[in-house]
Formats: C-alpha cells, structure tokens, sequence
C-alpha cells in the first residue's frame, strides 16, 4: 500500500527486454536501505526488488505489466517516481494507492500559470466514470486532486513543490501516464454493477 506522496525521483540505468518480459534497473537514492522482495512504486506500478546494491536496485516486468502500463516506453535515463511502500506508524498524507495500474492516459496540457502549472490528462472512459470532482487519482503514482472533471479528461493544478520533486518537471505534453483510480470508487462500482445484474 502507498500513499501517492513520491519519496524520491531516480533514473533508469537501463531496461533490457527478454520476449513479452523486461528487466529494469533504476538508480535510486534510498537503494542501500531496500531489502530483496520488497515493493516499490515506480511511477505508480508496484514492483518487487529482484536485486539491488547501494545505488540501484532491479525489478523484473511481467508482460501484464507492460500491457498495462508506460514502464514499456521508459528509456536509459527516463526520470521516474519513487515510493516505498508505507509504514502502519507513518502519517496518511496523500490517498489509498496500491501501485495497481488500470491504464494509461495523455499528458494533454501541461502549461505554467504563474507559480502553479495546469496539467490535463486523458481518461479512458472507464477510469472517467471512477472519478469526481475534487476527487483523487493517482498519476504516474503521484496523488493529485481533480480540479475539473470533463468528459474525456481531468485537470490537475500542480505546485511548485510537487512540479520541482516528481517526474512531472521532465514531463512532456503527449506523454503516456500510469492512472489509478481511487480503491473505494472501483468496490463501491464493483458492488453496484453486482446489484444491477
């Protein structure tokens, strides 16, 4: 379980592809404090250490994974997100993200207005559907309020703090993005579409 509230940003060393299945090996600040079998978020996807030395650590994905999600587009030096899965003793700050991906949207606009950025990113409609004004999502793995719900879309008002420590400051319009919607909204949803039927 995390909390969307990215720890650190790394970079990829490298992803190497074997068939329908990649190895990923990225250069993380907190690389000597990890354990072999422990999750990390990488841009919002769950993955396990594999290996890991004081400055990386290696995660091995599964074709599923690259389906789902835009760990399949990262290249030798792509910046991505990082969380450590949270403590029972650490403070909830940000929302239920389970680093379970359910697809991927388009960094549609992503421009300065004043100190804040305005970000808008594409929804497929079943992720559209899970969301509400003021509501959160996870994207690339950074929990973010819902500033204006559209038909296709989400628009997400972005600080300095938040632009300055997550990957969204090397970000480029027409990007894919990992979404997560909130776990409560896909129950609630799952437990009304059983009601219907």
């Amino acid at each position: 379980m995390f909390t969307g509230l990215v720890e650190a940003t790394g970079k990829v060393r490298s992803i190497d592809f074997d068939g329908d299945q990649a190895r990923l090996n990225v250069t993380i600040p907190f690389a000597s404090d990890l354990k072999d079998g422990e999750s990390v978020a990488v841009n919002g996807c769950c993955l396990t250490v594999t290996t890991h030395d004081d400055q990386t650590a290696c995660f091995d994905v599964l074709k599923q994974t690259l389906d789902v999600t835009s760990l399949g587009e990262l290249g030798e030096g792509s910046m991505v997100n990082l969380e450590r899965a949270m403590l029972a003793s650490d403070r909830f700050g940000g929302h239920f993200v389970q680093g379970h991906v359910d697809a991927t949207g388009e960094i549609l606009d992503l421009t300065e207005h004043g100190q804040d950025h305005r970000l808008e990113i594409s929804l497929p409609g079943d992720i559209q559907t899970l969301c509400i004004d003021k509501g959160s999502l996870a994207i690339d793995g950074i929990s973010l309020t819902i500033a204006e719900l559209k038909a296709n879309s989400a628009v997400f008002w972005i600080i300095p703090h938040t632009m300055q420590e997550t990957r969204l400051s090397d970000a480029q319009v027409g990007q894919k993005v990992n979404l997560e919607a909130d776990v409560i909204a896909k129950h609630v949803a799952k437990l009304l579409e059983g009601r219907t039927a």
